[in-house]
């Protein structure tokens, strides 16, 4: 049989004020296209199709009907709630989605009621996937053992009751099926996009691959941007964004994963780039630099560091010139004296409330690093 894994499709993402539903409109359809061309049996979102926890209509009425697309010929949809999604409101969706025969997994289930499923593929393999949408710490270690325990030990606690709970679920694969696990969450050692949650990737969120059993023959992952192979039992892959994100991703290359499998072999891995969104690029320069460059810029949505002295208009002389210019900052050298050594006081980047909580935690004797992870994650709520 043959699958897309997509994940991180962040729709409803706005970056530097400027909404993107055009472009995610365009990357949804390129995937549907694929899942057509390739004429694959099953297609796994794993995770993060939204980008808040409250999608706009928009946002909503781009999914939805890209869903049923993906649906179309008799193809298998199976969709998890990521560290962004609300997994109550997925599950609101569950009903009305598995009536078309998509499966939504917003909260976890167990292994009988619908948190493995199981299916023939159209190419006659029979199918069991395990679905694992993103536990949050509170979910998988309780409130008390985090605030007694170390940070280290609640952290190891999250990965070994997410190992059990992967045991579980995958306790009825057997040689003759087709064996599939799909989760959201981070495991250590790969590679971030320069997007995902700090909060919800380390403290506390990571689990080990050793919690796939070698009988899985592939493991689809969502959360870190980045497409990529991680080492392990089985063959384990993130699918990476199909859009970048922000400018942390701006060297990623966007895309998804087409995956072929047969029961009692691992499965084999294609990437596929996506290239309906437009590019991210971060330019320097003096203004007839950036004059220069303009030509070979008006598809990309930029962050530009102007090379020249400060002065009123500076910055809409950049939009004049390059209007896809989403941030236009002063490059280093130009600065004033005193924002000069402030920053160089603070270190390579301004310090934000993460480092302001940090210093203040160390002023008063509290220096704590399970205060400062609640604070993470705590932060990471508020400005989702």
């Amino acid at each position: 049989m043959k699958i897309l894994h997509t994940a991180d499709w962040h729709v409803g993402k706005v970056l530097k004020g400027r909404a993107r539903l055009d472009e995610h409109r365009a990357v949804l359809r390129e995937l549907v296209g694929i899942a057509r061309a390739e004429d694959v049996d099953a297609v796994i979102v794993a995770g993060d199709v939204f980008d808040t926890s409250a999608p706009t209509p928009e946002a909503q009425a781009l999914v939805m009907p890209a869903l049923m697309a993906l649906r179309e010929d008799g193809r298998q949809v199976v969709v998890l709630a990521g560290n962004h999604d609300n997994p109550y409101l997925l599950d609101v969706y569950r009903p009305v989605l598995g009536a078309l025969g998509i499966h939504v997994l917003g909260t976890f289930r167990r292994p009988d009621r619908g948190g493995v499923v199981t299916f023939t593929a159209r190419s006659g393999e029979p199918v069991r996937l395990a679905v694992l949408p993103f536990l949050s710490h509170r979910h998988v270690v309780r409130a008390a053992e985090a605030l007694t325990e170390s940070a280290a030990e609640h952290n190891r606690n999250y990965a070994e009751r997410f190992g059990q709970l992967a045991a579980a679920m995958t306790a009825d694969f057997t040689a003759d099926t087709v064996n599939l696990v799909t989760t959201h969450g981070t495991l250590p050692g790969g590679r971030f996009g320069g997007g995902e949650r700090e909060a919800q990737s380390i403290f506390s969120y990571y689990f080990e691959a050793t919690a796939f059993p070698s009988t899985t023959q592939y493991a689809a992952l969502g959360h870190l941007h980045r497409r990529q192979q991680m080492p392990g039992p089985c063959p384990i892959w993130y699918s990476g964004s199909p859009i970048a994100v922000d400018f942390g991703e701006e060297r990623n290359t966007p895309g998804a994963l087409l995956v072929t499998v047969e029961p009692g072999s691992p499965a084999l891995v294609r990437e596929v780039a996506i290239t309906s969104a437009r590019a991210l690029a971060t330019v320097t320069g003096t203004l007839g630099e950036l004059e220069a460059m303009a030509p070979d810029l008006t598809e990309t949505w930029l962050r530009v560091i102007v090379a020249e002295k400060p002065r009123p208009g500076l910055a809409d002389i950049v939009r004049e010139l390059l209007p896809g210019a989403l941030q236009v900052d002063l490059h280093e050298q130009f600065r004033p004296t005193q924002a000069r050594r402030r920053d160089s006081d603070s270190g390579p980047t301004s310090r934000g409330p993460r480092d302001l909580f940090g210093d203040y935690l160390g002023a008063t004797g509290r220096d704590d690093p399970r205060v400062a992870a609640l604070f993470d994650r705590l932060h990471d709520e508020v400005t989702s």
